[in-house]
């Protein structure tokens, strides 16, 4: 006859600060009884509003900064173009050492100033047939 198996080992309790807890510090109870309490995820690098508004600030003038340099269609396509590179960089080092929020705000910024720029390139090609950028 095959041996019983012993019965598995009693469960861990959970981390401090896996259940929710309420004003007491205490964990909420279940809505169903009988359950455990739901566990309260967090994210670990929050992102307010606060850091993206002021990554879409800084970008914006970085973007009217590089695009005043320009001095007709091509000239600013290519500066907006660098400029577009330029803060890309600048969200990648961002969103790997620095504040996440401030790399959302440069990304969605150069993502419509480059958008723009380029728009105006398209129409142009439509209009004339010839590509400008070269």
């Amino acid at each position: 006859m095959a041996d019983r198996q012993a019965s598995w080992p009693a469960a861990a309790p959970p981390p401090p600060g896996y259940l929710p807890s309420n004003r007491a510090g205490q964990p909420q109870p279940s809505s169903f009884p009988g359950l455990p309490p739901r566990p309260v995820y967090r994210e670990p690098h929050p992102v307010s509003a606060l850091p993206v508004v002021s990554g879409l600030a800084a970008t914006t003038l970085w973007f009217a900064l590089f695009g005043a340099l320009g001095h007709d269609l091509v000239s600013y396509a290519w500066w907006t173009i660098v400029a577009a590179i330029s803060a890309w960089l600048m969200a990648l080092v961002l969103t790997l050492v620095g504040d996440r929020g401030v790399a959302v705000g440069i990304a969605v910024a150069s993502g419509v100033g480059l958008s723009l720029a380029l728009g105006f390139v398209t129409l142009r090609w439509v209009g004339t047939l010839d590509w400008p950028l070269w």
